[in-house]
């Protein structure tokens, strides 16, 4: 007999429990992972939709990780004179104006679907969706954050009538505990079903779609759509004292969060406290941030630097600007809304993935009759010519989405992730660097207190937040370092949604998940007849 560890990591526990029963049942990670995301973008619709974006790392073991960019290009009619020739100065975040780019989740999930396809047996869609389909149309409990999502945007997306009719549909924000329910999301994903996942970009759906958001007053159009592919992409990895360090290129700010972990990893002494470590890895944070800001976007933007970011000599030049004391900030941030999940199955595959729409609830914008909410990522170009997120058409904009794993020198590997826009790099981070510098739990190191520079889901400041559990017991530290500290609620959802797997060289596994949302970590044991 051979024993096979599964694991699943979610921000909802449903979503945690239905990519589980796939894996259970002898679907590959990839598999899995689809009925996960397709689930929760019916419990969680306030951070993701089928029509947001997505990111994948897949590794198989025993061969190098492939990466997936699933984020929508700009509508070819998107440019600055487009957008200038109707008085704005800016792309508006909400509303038809705010749906620049395509919504690329479907187009990666076909494109997981084929690299699963090498090595595996795929299960049906109809039996990936089914969960999906079932929530949708029979319900779901409203979550603390989804009712706060509400709240929040109830004046901001007023005008937005479909929005109203599927999100709203008592005519006020929704109430924790009540039940939602989604019938033409139930009707949308069993289309899918049926017709498969390429309908979303060409045929009748996509016609549908496409002369719906014109309608609305989007750029968008029916060419876009068919014109659209996601891509696999060869991730960013930087080596530690630990192992290899995966990440997502540009335009995803994953340079950032390998850059923040070999930076620490150069600074990093076994003697130093946790004040210490917190101050390694928050001025490690602005740096890599500036970089960040000054290098990523579109593919066909980079500058002739980026291929030496990762390199050795510019990690150490790096490392070698932090001392005892906190650098001024703040630097210019973004928000975001998402949603991580990871997993590993009865191969040894591990997944990492993260999908959204950005904002909460995306542009607003809900193509009547489909329950699908459309992204807002368009808001990080510019309409300044001269700025390096520029706005023009087929491009990409700067993307916070950033799916992590790690490849360690004792034979574990590690899916992570979380979502919150600005705090992504940060968040994974304090995980990975709490998990292995300091020894601790993979719970512990998700649910200690955290920070977050800069802003972040629900947050527009630019300051240093910290929870206070964290500020009881480091804050007098801090500030003696020049760091400014505003403390907040201890598991506060500004922190994000971190959650983990790990794998380990004997086949054991483990998952954990955030309690700052309604997630689960969820680990189990396969047996096979050998």
């Amino acid at each position: 007999m051979t024993q096979h560890a599964i694991a699943f990591s979610a921000p909802h526990a449903q979503a945690a429990e239905i990519g589980l029963d796939v894996l259970r049942e002898g679907g590959s990670a990839v598999d899995a992972m689809i009925a996960a995301a397709a689930a929760i973008t019916v419990l969680y619709p306030h951070m993701n939709s089928l029509a947001g974006d997505g990111f994948w790392l897949i590794h198989k073991p025993g061969e190098a990780p492939r990466a997936i960019d699933a984020c929508g290009c700009a509508a070819e009619l998107a440019s600055i004179d487009w957008y200038g020739d109707k008085g704005l100065q800016q792309i508006p975040s909400r509303g038809a104006l705010a749906t620049v780019t395509m919504g690329g989740t479907l187009a990666g999930w076909q494109k997981a679907r084929a690299i699963a396809a090498e090595s595996s047996a795929q299960f049906s869609l109809s039996r990936l969706l089914a969960p999906a389909i079932a929530l949708a149309s029979q319900g779901i409990k409203v979550t603390h954050s989804l009712a706060a999502a509400s709240r929040k945007v109830q004046v901001e997306l007023a005008e937005q009538a479909e929005y109203q009719r599927v999100f709203m549909p008592n005519g006020r924000p929704l109430i924790e505990g009540e039940m939602l329910t989604n019938h033409d999301l139930a009707t949308t994903l069993t289309w899918l079903v049926n017709h498969g996942l390429e309908s979303a970009y060409s045929g009748e759906f996509a016609e549908y779609i496409a002369t719906q958001i014109e309608q609305l007053g989007s750029p968008l159009r029916l060419s876009d759509l068919q014109n659209y592919r996601a891509q696999e992409v060869k991730p960013l990895s930087v080596q530690t004292r630990f192992g290899q360090c995966f990440n997502l290129p540009a335009p995803t700010q994953g340079v950032a969060s390998l850059l923040i972990l070999a930076i620490y990893d150069r600074l990093f002494k076994p003697e130093w406290d946790e004040a210490a470590r917190a101050h390694g890895l928050i001025e490690a944070t602005k740096l890599a941030f500036i970089v960040r800001d000054r290098e990523v976007a579109d593919p066909r933007r980079l500058s002739e630097r980026w291929d030496d970011l990762l390199n050795d000599e510019h990690i150490d030049q790096l490392a070698a600007v932090i001392n005892e004391r906190a650098l001024p900030w703040p630097q210019i941030a973004e928000p975001g809304d998402t949603v991580w999940m990871g997993c590993v199955d009865n191969t040894g595959t591990m997944v990492s993935f993260i999908q959204s729409i950005y904002w909460e609830f995306g542009s607003g914008v809900v193509i009547p009759g489909t329950g699908l909410v459309w992204n807002n990522r368009g808001v990080g170009f510019s309409l300044e010519r001269n700025h390096r997120n520029a706005l023009a058409p087929g491009y990409k904009p700067f993307h916070t989405l950033n799916p992590a794993f790690a490849l360690l020198n004792d034979g574990r590997r590690i899916s992570y992730g979380t979502m919150g826009g600005e705090g992504q790099p940060q968040t994974q981070a304090a995980l990975l660097s709490r998990y292995l510098y300091d020894a601790r739990s993979l719970d512990e190191a998700i649910s200690r207190g955290r920070w977050l520079l800069g802003r972040t889901w629900g947050d527009n400041n630019h300051d240093l937040k910290m929870e206070q559990d964290l500020v009881d017991l480091l804050g007098n530290n801090l500030r003696a370092r020049d760091h400014a500290i505003k403390a907040v609620p201890a598991r506060s959802e500004i922190m994000g949604h971190a959650g983990a797997v790990v794998s380990f060289g004997d086949g054991s596994a483990i998952a954990a998940s955030d309690p700052r949302s309604d997630g689960a970590g969820i680990a189990s044991v396969m047996t096979e007849r050998a």
